[in-house]
């Protein structure tokens, strides 16, 4: 039998806050680390702050006074294990070098829930995303290495690959597009709930990160990828947040939030080489067993419904990051020209002329340089060539082979 976060005893809440010198702990080796606890660290971020952030919402839509209490008692351990794990991160890394980490997570996180996800849409979600995501972490590889004269490589060590995705020029789609059909959570598989919640609080971190430090740079071509790629993320939050089944209650949604953190830090437990890190992700399982177990009293309380009915009976497989390098470059191979029309992908070329797509492309691309390309032509003047990473070869669409 697997593990059951709801037959597991945590820590009780009020044995969960920590003192100032046990949040701020000691930042991993940004030289050293393995890329994949690089990832796991940002990933965890995401999920805390989508966990407090979700909590305040829920909070500001009761008068419940009893049950804001209790949503501030949980919320603050919920922060603190956010310190935690955001205080991993060097202050040493610089932005450019912190956002290659983001970059390689929407690849390898995205591509590992898209092999994995059950349902065929949100599969192809996922896909349409990843292309996307690849092509920021290869305009942030070459800007990096004009900027700063550091190579992604030493971030990434091989096991992502930095090439041409869909060309960010062309990821600018009409707000309306952006809209995807939900899941249901009385039909659907819970993996495809717990999936569509990890990915969007990933993206949500990523958006966040770009709106707050995109204006950091002083080199305007700098300025204007954060700028260009911060509204793409935009969009991919309402793509990956519309797959939610916005049907569930308040008190069903917390309890989806808490059991997913406690299948990603049971996850990354299990893969992760850095005994220090380790201990923290054993740590929060505890504490989010105990916030699981609140949440599923408070369903049972105001749903009147047995929270177990719609979880798994263990935790699924292992969240698990890994090279995806064949992966993305099938899909990379067949799905390139694909863009949204409403709530389905299609091939760009068969949209109408008339299409809001190109109208709002005309808009967006229309007057002065467009930052993703201009970032990939200041680096083939200044370099002779773009910076790539293909391990395996050439790419695989055909027009992306001739480097620039």
């Amino acid at each position: 039998m697997g593990f059951n976060p709801l037959q597991e005893k945590g820590i009780p809440i009020d044995r969960q806050f920590r003192n100032w010198s046990e949040l701020n702990v000691k930042p991993y080796d940004k030289n050293s680390v393995d890329p994949y606890t690089q990832c796991r660290v940002i990933t965890m971020n995401g999920i805390e702050v989508e966990a407090v952030m979700f909590s305040h919402q829920f909070a500001r839509h009761t008068t419940d006074l009893d049950l804001k209490r209790q949503l501030a008692l949980v919320r603050r351990a919920e922060q603190q294990q956010q310190k935690a794990v955001c205080w991993l991160v060097p202050g040493e890394a610089s932005n450019l070098e912190t956002v290659i980490g983001y970059e390689q997570v929407a690849v390898d996180l995205t591509a590992w829930v898209a092999q994995n996800e059950p349902n065929p849409y949100a599969r192809q979600a996922y896909e349409f995303g990843l292309l996307e995501d690849f092509d920021h972490l290869y305009r942030y590889a070459n800007l990096m290495d004009m900027l700063e004269g550091k190579k992604a490589e030493k971030i990434v060590k091989g096991l992502t690959e930095i090439t041409p995705g869909r060309p960010t020029i062309a990821e600018h789609r009409h707000p309306m597009d952006d809209v995807r059909k939900p899941l249901d959570r009385n039909k659907d598989d819970p993996r495809s709930l717990l999936h569509a919640l990890t990915i969007t609080a990933a993206e949500q971190q990523t958006m966040n990160y770009y709106m707050n430090i995109g204006n950091r740079p002083t080199e305007p071509m700098a300025r204007g990828l954060y700028l260009e790629i911060a509204q793409i993320e935009e969009q991919h939050v309402t793509h990956y947040e519309s797959l939610l089944d916005a049907g569930a209650s308040w008190a069903e949604m917390l309890v989806l939030h808490e059991y997913n953190e406690c299948y990603l830090y049971y996850s990354f437990m299990q893969q992760e080489p850095d005994p220090r890190i380790r201990q923290i992700w054993e740590l929060h399982l505890a504490m989010e067993i105990e916030h699981l177990r609140i949440a599923c009293e408070l369903m049972r309380q105001t749903d009147k419904k047995d929270p177990e009915a719609m979880l798994p009976k263990e935790l699924p497989e292992a969240v698990t990051f890994q090279s995806n390098k064949e992966y993305v470059r099938q899909v990379l191979g067949s799905q390139i020209n694909l863009t949204a029309n409403e709530t389905e992908f299609v091939p760009v070329e068969t949209l109408a002329p008339d299409h809001r797509y190109f109208a709002y492309q005309r808009v967006v691309n229309g007057h002065g340089p467009v930052p993703s390309e201009q970032v990939i032509d200041k680096h083939v003047k200044a370099k002779g060539r773009e910076y790539r990473l293909e391990v395996i070869g050439p790419s695989p669409v055909e027009e992306f082979r001739k480097a620039g």
